[in-house]
């Protein structure tokens, strides 16, 4: 049995250590830097998808000419500057956590250079009209942010570089869904790998206090507001089973398709397209995008959130065919190679199946299936229950659903464990494929 601490030496040991105090002082400090970053990213992406709403309200035919050419920019840019922006994010802190990376070669993974150019070309990626989310680029923002703490820690600080990113992440997801319990269930379950990490109070606290910077800005309004939940009954059994099926299985595919797009080792022609001329695959990518939003009338381009919020409130069902064509507009975004992430449009996906299985079953109330389906989706694509369903559930104020969404979340992630790896996982092993080869002696 382990013996109790000494009181009285504790206390001083608590007291006097300066380095103890100033090393916390530095991890809080930064952990509010970050949150503010991520508010000050997400006030500049609202405005660019608004403005790109703007003009195309007046001239429906300019996306077929500035999505197709932004696109393309947005790549070369990416390619030419700073490769370890692209894509969401997610991926890249998972790589800089492995331990086999050595710290000098983090960089290319997480660094200062690479939050400011996330938040610029990600901004500029909604400006053109690209179904992209901020919610995973936030997370290597934030930890960019972190990592930057490392330089103002005392001497042999017990706070390791591994710590500073894992609490950036965290925060990144803590700040930009201003769910601050969600961060610290996401550190848990999709960054941190060992109980150690997970037990630590003061990357905790961290996590908790990024999430509240965006408390203080924007508030402790839900994203979605508040959802009307009539009394609960066994008539929610099989449409919400149905939701949480249907949601895995769509999950899992588009999980499958962006993993195996992203690797390009399937050899089709698309592949060799992409491999052989990038920001003309980017262009092209960009004019599909550009038609999808032109057939869906404008629903697919952007996050989704509106769009899903108009259906959680009731006034609006989804445009026909919605969740085919922003599932589309999404994989083909992502596989232009762009800066951006998937949580948004993927909570978008799945609140319009949950929106169409509830016209289909003749269920009275929708928003209760649109909310499953937001979880299921989030959590058949990133194989991440817990997270998806916390997530879902402080977004639309959704206490009154909590079994029933962790419910709808740990189905979806079982089916979609039978159709796909994890997607998250997948996409850190082709990040890592960046670090340079050793030379041979």
């Amino acid at each position: 049995m382990k013996p109790h601490p000494h009181i009285l030496s504790a206390f001083r040991q608590e007291i006097y250590d300066w380095r103890l105090w100033a090393g916390r002082g530095v991890i809080l400090a930064f952990a509010a830097l970050s949150g503010l970053t991520v508010v000050a990213f997400t006030w500049l992406t609202e405005h660019a998808l608004a403005l790109f709403f703007h003009f195309e309200k007046h001239y429906g035919w300019l996306p077929l000419l500035w999505t197709p050419a932004s696109t393309a920019a947005i790549v070369w840019l990416t390619r030419k500057y700073s490769p370890g922006a692209a894509g969401s994010g997610i991926p890249q802190v998972m790589a800089a956590l492995t331990p086999e990376v050595p710290s000098a070669m983090r960089h290319l993974f997480v660094s200062m250079k690479l939050t400011i150019s996330k938040m610029l070309l990600s901004a500029w990626g909604l400006l053109a009209g690209l179904s992209l989310g901020r919610e995973g680029p936030s997370v290597q923002i934030a930890a960019g942010v972190m990592r930057h703490a490392r330089r103002w820690l005392p001497k042999h600080s017990r706070i390791s570089e591994h710590d500073l990113l894992l609490a950036g992440g965290a925060t990144g997801i803590a700040a930009a869904f201003n769910t601050p319990l969600g961060g610290v269930m996401f550190a848990i379950e999709e960054l941190s790998r060992s109980p150690e990490q997970r037990s630590n109070g003061l990357l905790l606290a961290a996590i908790v206090l990024g999430g509240l910077m965006a408390v203080s800005v924007y508030g402790n309004a839900t994203y979605f507001g508040i959802i009307r939940i009539e009394d609960l009954s066994f008539a929610l059994l099989l449409p919400g089973l149905l939701v949480a099926v249907c949601s895995g299985v769509l999950g899992g595919l588009f999980a499958r398709l962006l993993a195996v797009s992203l690797w390009g080792k399937s050899g089709d022609w698309l592949s060799r397209f992409r491999q052989r001329a990038p920001v003309r695959f980017a262009a092209a990518c960009g004019l599909a995008i550009a038609v999808l939003g032109l057939v869906s009338q404008s629903t697919t381009y952007g996050s989704g959130y509106a769009h899903t919020r108009d259906m959680l409130e009731g006034g609006g069902d989804s445009a026909p065919f919605y969740v085919l064509f922003k599932f589309l507009a999404t994989w083909i975004t992502t596989w232009a190679g762009v800066p951006g992430g998937i949580f948004a449009p993927s909570l978008a996906i799945g609140g319009a199946l949950g929106n169409d299985i509830a016209h289909l079953t003749a269920y009275t109330n929708a928003p209760t299936l649109i909310a499953l389906g937001m979880a299921g989706f989030l959590a058949a694509v990133t194989q991440a229950p817990l997270t998806a369903f916390i997530i879902v559930m402080e977004m639309v104020d959704g206490h009154a659903l909590v079994l029933s969404l962790m419910a709808s979340a740990l189905i979806a992630s079982g089916v979609s464990r039978l159709i796909s790896t994890p997607l998250y996982k997948s996409l850190a092993e082709l990040q890592l494929l960046r670090l340079p080869t050793p030379q041979k002696t």
